[in-house]
């Protein structure tokens, strides 16, 4: 009888006999393999996404080295999507065994990738669209497996050393046209190098790529950068969304990429030299940020993706502490956490980007701070919204100011109204003017009135209001479109004396440091503050500050103003040019617009604001008079559709 240790050294040779024999099989049939292969494909390409792929000549060299030649994809009725003339590449005998390739190199020379989009549609649209088994099924997705998968795929199918030449991507929207050209790009001993031409409608450029590489670990150190040292500019996004962006160089670093313990964990560092935007919605010129570093760590778990509160972003001097978050565990929650650890106010100061902070060029300061927000919404409960941001100063003083100097508040000075970039005329804020009113001297009345409609904590809050912030948010969110502000007096106060109407990112940053520096600094007493917003803020065509406005609509003095009328006053402020809107041809305001000061002058009422006996008034019917009247009569008489196309002289204050 055999022994035992026989049986296993028989088994052993047995399968080695196995292996042996599925290696000649391989090996004798691996083009009919090929080719059943290339079938399979042409058949799912042509099933899932109506695609024809071809391949004209595909066949080994070797055991594990394939030659591919004059591969297609074409979808149907539509544009070439792929065209490659010749690959090759080999991969481990063992790993086609287990299914998991490899390529360990790679030649590929003479093709191009298009998209293309035109009126006939787009060339890739097939591919887009989702499987319909995976739109039926109810599980959560394991972002962490799933990204891991993708990823694993990724870098496998990468080669550890190649040799890329004369290869396209080639990009058609509807005649916004871009062309990144590979001249050549090579890896070899983990060193890569390559040669890109991109050519737009707009401009062509020479751009190159080198560093450490290492798919198979998982890392990298790329720069790229341009061969004449000018700029690299962005491709594509000039021409579809007009944001033009360009920078020096930028230095990507992969650290690393592994699963453990059901966790995705990716690390690297991304660095940024000469950062420039240009939009018109993030400023009105050049956007620079000199150096920008961003040190990421990335997480992703079965039910969350999140950027570690260990990551690190730079911007010059200024140093954040970032943590992003989102949640799909129970509800679907996004969560924000913003540090900035203790620093210099001045080095701050310096630090900003040029172009986006133009009214604090200059400044000089001195003391310093730490911040922090944090910031939580969950999709199932907006209202439970989390928001809370805390600024600790120190010894924090304004010795010089930019171009916005907050202290000109507190004495006599000229307000130039602008509308839409141009200046409309110039308003003298002080006794010089005859319609300046003093705060004491404005109808107590109009004061609440405004105060309720604009800003109810006024005097409470520090220029901003947190509660109106949080509604906001929710609101915005929850509709999923800006229907809702928060702006308070403050921010008001300081737009229209210092910035302009544009609606940048860049004047919403200033405008936010500035009323902060201006509340919290107590530049300006409040009534002050107010003083100057009732006295500068437009309440109709060319009607300026609240001694204008009592007499182009009542022909009264601000003092005069009884509560209908300041409610109705109040009520214009958003969109003053719009006040005849809420009067029917008879002269009398509309349901709508009584019902909102209606409801105004009970808030007011209900906390203790006015008194019952003062409500009494404002049940008669507001009655507007003079130059006012007449901009009502002439919409009248020409239907109108906008005051702009009345053709009356203004009123001339």
């Amino acid at each position: 009888m055999r022994t035992k240790k026989q049986k296993i050294i028989l088994s052993l040779k047995l399968f080695l006999v196995f292996l042996v024999l599925i290696f000649i099989t391989l090996y004798f049939f691996r083009d009919v393999l090929l080719q059943k292969a290339i079938t399979r494909i042409q058949t799912k390409f042509e099933t899932d996404f109506n695609c024809r792929f071809s391949v004209k000549k595909a066949a080994f060299s070797g055991l594990t080295e394939v030659e591919l030649v004059d591969i297609l994809l074409i979808p149907k009725n539509a544009d070439t999507l792929l065209s490659v003339e010749k690959i090759k590449t080999n991969y481990s005998f063992f790993q086609l065994l287990t299914g998991n390739i490899r390529l360990n190199n790679m030649e590929m020379s003479n093709g191009y990738v298009q998209l293309i989009k035109n009126k006939n549609g787009r060339n890739f649209d097939a591919f887009l669209k989702k499987n319909p088994e995976e739109e039926k099924t109810t599980e959560k997705r394991n972002y962490a497996a799933l990204a891991n998968r993708l990823l694993t795929k990724v870098f496998n199918l990468i080669p550890a050393e190649m040799t890329l030449s004369n290869l396209s991507l080639k990009i058609d929207d509807m005649g916004r046209k871009v062309n990144l050209h590979l001249n050549k790009l090579t890896l070899e001993d983990h060193q890569l190098q390559s040669s890109i031409k991109v050519k737009t409608n707009s401009f062509s450029q020479n751009w190159q790529m080198k560093g450490y590489a290492d798919p198979r670990l998982k890392k990298a150190d790329l720069k790229f950068s341009t061969y004449d040292s000018t700029k690299i500019r962005m491709p594509y996004i000039e021409e579809r969304f007009g944001l033009f962006s360009s920078f020096s160089a930028i230095h990507i670093v992969l650290n690393n990429l592994t699963m453990e313990e059901g966790k995705l964990y990716i690390d690297g560092v991304t660095e940024i030299e000469d950062l420039t935007v240009n939009h018109p919605k993030i400023a009105s010129k050049d956007v620079v940020f000199e150096k920008t570093q961003i040190d990421y760590h990335f997480i992703l778990g079965s039910n969350f993706i999140a950027i570690d509160s260990s990551s690190s972003a730079k911007l010059n001097k200024i140093k954040l502490r970032p943590f992003v978050k989102y949640s799909t565990e129970k509800d679907t929650i996004y969560t924000l956490k913003i540090g900035v650890p203790k620093m210099k106010a001045q080095d701050f100061v310096n630090s900003l980007p040029t172009g986006l902070f133009a009214h604090f060029e200059g400044m000089q300061v001195q003391g310093a701070f730490d911040y922090q927000l944090d910031f939580e919404f969950n999709k199932n409960n907006p209202e439970a919204l989390v928001f809370e941001s805390k600024l600790n100063k120190e010894n924090l003083k304004i010795l010089k100011y930019g171009e916005a100097d907050l202290s000109k508040l507190n004495g006599e000075f000229v307000y130039n109204a602008i509308e839409n970039g141009r200046k409309q005329r110039s308003v003298l804020v002080g006794a010089g003017n005859p319609y300046f009113t003093p705060l004491e001297e404005i109808s107590p009345y109009l004061q609440k009135a405004v105060l309720t409609f604009e800003d109810p904590q006024f005097y409470n809050h520090s220029g901003f209001s947190t509660e109106a912030f949080k509604q906001s948010i929710a609101k915005n969110i929850k509709t999923k479109k800006f229907t809702r502000g928060a702006s308070t007096i403050s921010m008001q106060l300081v737009k229209n004396v210092f910035l302009t109407r544009e609606k940048t990112l860049s004047r919403k940053l200033e405008e936010i440091l500035l009323v902060y520096l201006l509340e919290n600094n107590r530049l300006v007493p409040k009534a002050r503050m107010l003083e100057v917003y009732l006295n500068v803020i437009e309440w109709g065509p060319n009607v300026y500050g609240i001694g204008e406005s009592a007499q182009f609509y009542f022909e009264k003095t601000p003092r005069e103003l009884t509560l209908n009328e300041s409610l109705f006053l109040a009520s214009i402020v958003p969109s003053p040019k719009k006040f005849m809107w809420l009067f029917d041809k008879e002269g009398n305001q509309k349901p709508y617009a009584v019902s909102k000061q209606k409801m105004y002058k009970n808030i007011m009422l209900s906390r203790g604001l006015i008194e019952a006996q003062d409500s009494i008034s404002a049940a008669i019917p507001v009655k507007i008079k003079g130059i006012s009247k007449t901009y009502l009569r002439l919409k009248t008489e020409k239907d109108s559709t906008t005051i702009d196309s009345i053709e009356i002289e203004e009123a001339d204050f």
